[in-house]
């Protein structure tokens, strides 16, 4: 009865208050997704003896690019630790709402699987599309960028979890009322344990209504015990105003959610390949992979870690101290997501550099499943546990505090005129740039389900939402990120 007593005051709050600010009618919201395509990968040791390629920006052959296979991504943050003893998110489910399609997913997934030595995607993956796929058009860059974000999130969250399930939920479009239906649809049905969403806008964008049903909707999937994650966005302090001419200071909806774990985005910095018919000697290399710091992504002042202060949602509980003033701080936590230091990903036949926090937001989503199997149960909502880990001493190298970095940006608006939004900086302990971290994930893991039973479950008194700002019911696209 609590929750619902909330849920009508936030219902009542967004209607409320989104009503002065509503654009023409003709204006549809959309979600778009967070992610950033770098440049393709180019070889630089084929395949031998049933090994994986080796591409130059492995090896140091390819100044300032740097780019990452599964193997060194889960070295870097500990998974491999834990794959080595069994956790794979066997018997675990992780849902990846979508819009659109990506008629190469299969071919670029048994590639992608073959050359990393994962499970093919008849043993792991089911597409459903709750109100129809609409037909691909590849002369439209919305949905290539879709098709790309897809792509990336089946691979990474497959790449982490190798044999958790995946089931992929498409929406018919990237509108938010599309959007929102597929996510209904997947937690109504409960199809998995664990739900990643790398794509956003503006949260003062999204229509009130749409905001009070998403909200009640994760609500209803918090108390099913299932994690909610999503991407922060890769614009930095900035989102697009509601008409999409400009730029403006802002959070991203569906990361501002209290009931959603946000995840920002850093600049990983991790060992090479060491070949040595490049004069590289293995013995004194370090093991690919091998962590070596990381700081608040910003590539060019223009593409950045998304964070900031809500202007809709209060201070949940959980932040505590963590965050100072009176609102929702976003993001919780951070993954890798520069795309000069970028992930591998197969793509419509090629392989290709991928950024953007819509890497993180996967890759925590399989995590997550990983915790749920050697836990034996769903840790569901985890923001609780997760602040209480970064606040005490008592639980040492949980979380990588990132303490360098920024997420100013200058974005270019409709004219093409720069727009300057000043940001914030990484500083130690949570920030708006990276959150409270990445994970260690072999250390992380084993706390979280130790912490389980007394955080796995919100007071949903934390949700009053701050009147700080107001929503304003327009037009954003759902990007992905």
């Amino acid at each position: 009865m609590k929750s619902m007593k909330i849920f009508a005051l936030l219902l009542a709050f967004v209607l409320l208050v989104g009503a002065a600010g509503m654009l023409p009618s003709s204006v549809t919201p959309k979600m778009a997704p967070f992610l950033v395509k770098g440049p393709m990968a180019v070889l630089a040791q084929a395949p031998a003896g049933g090994g994986s390629p080796i591409y130059t920006c492995q090896v140091g052959l390819n100044p300032g690019v740097v780019c990452y296979d599964p193997f060194q991504i889960r070295h870097a943050y500990a998974v491999d630790q834990l794959i080595t003893v069994g956790y794979t998110g066997k018997g675990r489910t992780i849902v990846i709402i979508d819009a659109f399609q990506s008629p190469t997913l299969i071919a670029d997934l048994d590639w992608f699987d073959a050359a990393y030595g994962l499970p093919l995607h008849g043993t792991f993956l089911t597409q459903i599309a709750p109100d129809g796929l609409t037909p691909f058009v590849p002369s439209d860059s919305t949905m290539q960028g879709w098709a790309g974000e897809i792509t990336l999130d089946v691979e990474w969250a497959h790449a982490i979890a190798p044999a958790a399930h995946i089931v992929l939920v498409l929406a018919k479009s990237s509108d938010d009322a599309d959007i929102l239906h597929a996510t209904q649809y997947a937690v109504s049905h409960n199809l998995g344990d664990v739900i990643s969403q790398s794509f956003g806008e503006n949260e003062s964008c999204v229509d009130p209504s749409i905001l009070a049903a998403e909200h009640q909707l994760y609500v209803n999937a918090t108390k099913k015990g299932i994690t909610i994650f999503a991407s922060s966005g890769d614009d930095g302090a900035a989102q697009q105003t509601c008409d999409t001419l400009s730029w403006t200071k802002a959070v991203s909806s569906p990361a501002s959610d209290p009931l959603v774990t946000a995840v920002g985005g850093t600049e990983l910095h991790a060992a090479d390949y060491c070949l040595t018919v490049l004069g590289c000697n293995p013995a004194t290399h370090p093991l690919p992979g091998t962590y070596q710091g990381e700081i608040g992504w910003n590539e060019y002042n223009q593409m950045s870690s998304g964070g900031g202060y809500s202007v809709l949602y209060g201070k949940p509980v959980y932040q505590g101290k963590s965050v100072s003033g009176k609102a929702r701080g976003v993001p919780d936590i951070s993954y890798s997501a520069a795309v000069y230091h970028g992930v591998l990903v197969r793509f419509q036949g090629g392989t290709w550099l991928f950024g953007g926090t819509s890497a993180g937001s996967p890759q925590w989503a399989a995590i997550a499943a990983i915790a749920d199997q050697k836990a034996g149960k769903r840790l569901g909502f985890i923001n609780g546990a997760l602040y209480h880990l970064s606040q005490t001493i008592r639980y040492p190298n949980v979380l990588h505090d990132v303490i360098i970095g920024y997420n100013s940006v200058v974005e270019p608006d409709a004219s093409n005129a720069p727009v300057s939004v000043p940001g914030f900086s990484s500083i130690p302990g949570w920030d708006a740039v990276t959150g409270l971290g990445s994970p260690n994930t072999f250390q992380l893991v084993n706390w979280l389900i130790a912490l389980g039973p007394n955080y796995s479950l919100p007071p949903f008194s934390m949700l009053n939402p701050n009147a700080s700002g107001n929503p304003t019911n327009g037009t954003s696209l759902v990007s992905p990120h």
